[in-house]
């Protein structure tokens, strides 16, 4: 079986998507026994759209995204101890304890959150893009908002500026079909978001979201236009959540029979099965990615388990850049 990409990308691919796929049932599992709380928005079923777009970029590049944010967060290279830690609500979390779910953050690792107002990103990823632009790097932005996103005002102002000043950003709408509940045909007439870009003549694309191949390729197309000062692109990629829209959605709005019919694409499966018919990976082999992809998550836990709460002294630290803004406190 004939395929453009390395059987080490394939490897590579595959053992991200399950430790993503581990890392969120897991989450799901501790949520569920309270040692989560808050809101928290599970990524199961769209890993080919983390893992395609780790590989159509360099780490130089920034990504910012909503609140479904840890599977790209884990991806960006933010460690699985420091995700856990931070859901736990602990010290040792990537943003200190003090964002939760909603709101990963590393600049080590370029990636700027974690946005829990639906669009704000849309407007803050054009933002990191000028800078780039600003200081002369040929680094891009990915900027990822859901299709709920697609209806904010939000998006058209941020559009129309990119176009104008030929931001090197790229728009990802993560199209899962529902926003919260609400499925797009119920919400718009334009049921192919990827034409919204057309009142800007801005480039755009729609990707399959369930296949790593073609969001790799469709995302290093953007990309490519981007770092040549081509300006931006609007991609769709069409993909599938498995879980509800947070942990206290039943998602009884869609019938098991959807569901199954997604599952059957799963993009892990996909993978594997590439793997399989080009002989890449024996089945120990494979059974050593999975144990190690298990002794990480397991590793996580215990660290998230084991890290100090925030102390006291940290509650007004990070609200204001200025270190000596004069608070008010009673």
């Amino acid at each position: 079986m004939k395929t453009k990409f390395t059987k080490e990308t394939y490897l590579y691919w595959y053992e991200l998507m399950l430790l993503l796929r581990r890392f969120e049932e897991k989450t799901g599992q501790l949520y569920g026994m309270q040692k989560i709380r808050g809101f928290c928005h599970l990524y199961i079923g769209q890993e080919a759209i983390a893992a395609g777009a780790i590989t159509a970029t360099k780490p130089e590049d920034k990504f910012i995204t909503a609140y479904r944010d840890h599977a790209l967060a884990i991806a960006k290279g933010i460690s699985a101890k420091a995700c856990m830690a931070e859901m736990f609500g602990k010290a040792t979390g990537c943003s200190k304890g003090k964002g939760g779910s909603m709101h990963f953050f590393s600049k080590e690792h370029n990636f700027f959150g974690g946005h829990g107002i639906v669009g704000a990103q849309i407007g803050t990823g054009a933002g990191l893009a000028l800078a780039e632009q600003y200081q002369g790097t040929d680094n891009v932005v990915l900027c990822f908002f859901g299709d709920g996103a697609a209806r904010q005002g939000m998006l058209h102002e941020t559009f129309n500026m990119a176009m104008t000043w030929k931001l090197p950003v790229i728009f990802i709408c993560e199209n899962n079909m529902y926003a919260m509940g609400t499925s797009v045909e119920r919400t718009s007439n334009v049921l192919d978001i990827y034409k919204l870009a057309d009142a800007y003549e801005m480039p755009a694309d729609s990707i399959d979201g369930m296949s790593c191949e073609a969001v790799h390729d469709g995302i290093e197309r953007a990309v490519k236009r981007a770092r040549e000062n081509g300006g931006p692109t609007l991609l769709e990629i069409k993909t599938y959540r498995y879980r509800g829209h947070s942990m206290s959605d039943p998602a009884k709005y869609r019938t098991k029979e959807e569901l199954e019919e997604y599952k059957e694409k799963d993009p892990i499966t996909q993978v594997l099965n590439v793997i399989q018919k080009n002989k890449w990976a024996t089945e120990a082999e494979i059974e050593a990615i999975n144990e190690r992809v298990k002794a990480e998550v397991d590793e996580c836990v215990q660290f998230a388990e084991d890290s100090p709460w925030p102390s006291d002294d940290e509650l007004l630290k990070d609200v204001y850049v200025q270190e000596d803004y004069p608070f008010i406190v009673d």
